[in-house]
């Protein structure tokens, strides 16, 4: 897939919101069920208004354009995760990207690295069995015997774990990751974030813990990590994932020498 821009942002461009009558799209098409389709770039002029995203500028391609176009949105918030994209070169949350912030024309892509469906909407399915690996939940040793009791955590130890929470599984960490595009067994950047939340979690129990630590230390786990930063770069959420994963590095390499 080509690209017109790799420069993250607002930088990029010297028009203003009031320069800018109409946005112009090159959206990536392709149906991969139908054996004679190729990719192509399909363009739409969409007319600006103040505050638009990306996901308003592809809904009205798709609304007053071309009803065919196909690509995930829910939420429209930056919670769900589901409207992941490339845009410009970038790995992009289409519901929280302005578009006075990109150059034109825009052009939007496929998460990198998945396997297309149709248009801008790829397999996911990979990801999320990567992320259900690491068994993200809770599994306490003593948990409540009253349903509606609290299990307290410290301040402290929320805030540690505070910004691993934030994942939204929009995967666009891991479309971003050249390890996890080349070693299909690779956990990745969010679920090795979301190991990284449970791990160091005070309210976990301390067999689970091990067992997890233990997952930590497979080949295919935090070593496969190349601390290119990429992941930290193209979080949506500001999550520092590099960080985290250095973090489960140190624990990982304390649970071989069984210092815990």
């Amino acid at each position: 897939m080509s690209t017109h821009d790799t420069q993250p942002d607002a930088a990029a461009s010297s028009e203003t919101d009031t320069d800018r009558d109409t946005v112009v799209l090159e959206v990536f098409r392709y149906q991969p069920d139908d054996e004679d389709a190729e990719p192509y770039y399909e363009t739409f002029e969409v007319p600006f208004e103040e505050g638009m995203t990306v996901l308003d500028a592809l809904l009205h391609a798709r609304d007053y354009g071309d009803g065919t176009l196909t690509f995930r949105h829910s939420c429209r918030q930056g919670i769900c995760g589901s409207d992941a994209m490339f845009v410009n070169g970038r790995q992009r949350l289409c519901c929280t990207t302005q578009v006075s912030d990109l150059k034109q024309p825009i052009q939007i892509d496929p998460l990198p690295h998945q396997d297309v469906i149709k248009d801008l909407v790829v397999d996911m399915d990979h990801f999320y069995d990567q992320m259900h690996a690491v068994d993200p939940f809770f599994d306490p040793d003593d948990p409540p015997s009253n349903e509606l009791e609290e299990q307290l955590q410290s301040p402290e130890n929320r805030e540690k774990i505070k910004m691993a929470t934030r994942c939204i599984w929009c995967g666009a960490c891991t479309s971003s990751c050249n390890i996890a595009a080349g070693d299909n067994e690779y956990l990745g950047p969010a679920p090795l974030t979301k190991a990284y939340r449970f791990i160091n979690d005070e309210r976990e129990g301390d067999e689970r813990r091990k067992q997890r630590l233990e997952q930590m230390t497979d080949d295919h786990a935090v070593w496969r990590c190349q601390t290119q930063f990429s992941c930290t770069e193209v979080c949506p959420k500001d999550i520092p994932n590099t960080e985290h994963i250095q973090e489960l590095k140190r624990l990982a390499a304390k649970y071989d020498l069984s210092l815990f």
